[in-house]
C-alpha cells in the first residue's frame, strides 16, 4: 500500500472498483464503501478494534470480498488545521496497514464528521441507542463521500479543501 494525495487517484485507480472509507476511533473503525462508479457513499459498518492483526485481516477480508481499489482514512485535523495526538494515532494505524496490504492509500480531513452525522440523526429522531450503533459508519460515509465528490472535481474548489496537505 502507498499513501497517496487524494488527487493523484484519479489516474491511479482502475475504473470499476470500490474505495473503502474509514473512520478510525480509538475503540472501533467505521467503515464505508461506494459504489462501482464512485459517486456515491454508503454506511457499511462498524468493526471492533482487537489486536491490529486481527483488525487488518477483517478490513482486508472486506477489501477482497468487495473489490475495494483503495482505502480513504478520516483524519481527525484540529479546527485550527493544526494535528493532534489522533491524527498521530490515525497516521500510525495508516503506516501499520502498509504491512498487510498491498493497496492504495489517501487521508481526508474528517473535521465536524461526527457532528454532522450527529445532527442528521437527532433530526431523524433517532434514539440514543440506535445513534451510537450507527455513528461511526455513518461518519465514515460522510468522510468517503467528501473524497468521492472532491475526486468527481478533480481540483477540489467546491469544498476548499488544500489537497496536498493530506498526504
Amino acid at each position: 500500500m502507498t499513501v497517496r494525495k487524494l488527487i493523484d487517484f484519479t489516474n491511479l485507480l482502475p475504473p470499476n472498483r470500490r474505495l473503502l472509507g474509514l473512520d478510525v476511533g480509538e475503540k472501533t473503525v467505521g467503515l464505508a464503501l461506494s459504489d462501482l462508479s464512485r459517486t456515491v457513499a454508503t454506511p457499511m459498518e462498524t468493526l471492533i478494534l482487537k489486536k491490529f492483526s486481527n483488525t487488518a485481516t477483517e478490513l482486508l477480508d472486506i477489501c477482497v470480498e468487495h473489490e475495494v481499489a483503495a482505502l480513504i482514512i478520516g483524519l481527525p485535523v484540529n479546527m485550527d488545521g493544526t494535528e493532534g495526538p489522533r491524527c498521530q494515532s490515525v497516521r500510525q494505524f495508516g503506516r501499520n496497514l502498509e504491512a498487510h496490504f498491498d493497496m492504495e492509500m489517501a487521508f481526508w480531513d474528517e473535521r465536524l464528521s461526527t457532528v454532522a452525522v450527529t445532527k442528521t440523526m437527532l433530526e431523524a429522531d433517532m434514539s440514543r441507542a440506535k445513534r451510537a450503533e450507527n455513528v461511526d459508519k455513518m461518519a465514515a460515509a460522510y468522510i468517503l463521500q467528501g473524497a468521492l465528490d472532491f475526486l468527481a472535481n478533480k481540483a477540489g474548489q467546491s469544498d476548499g479543501q488544500n489537497p496536498d496537505s493530506w498526504d
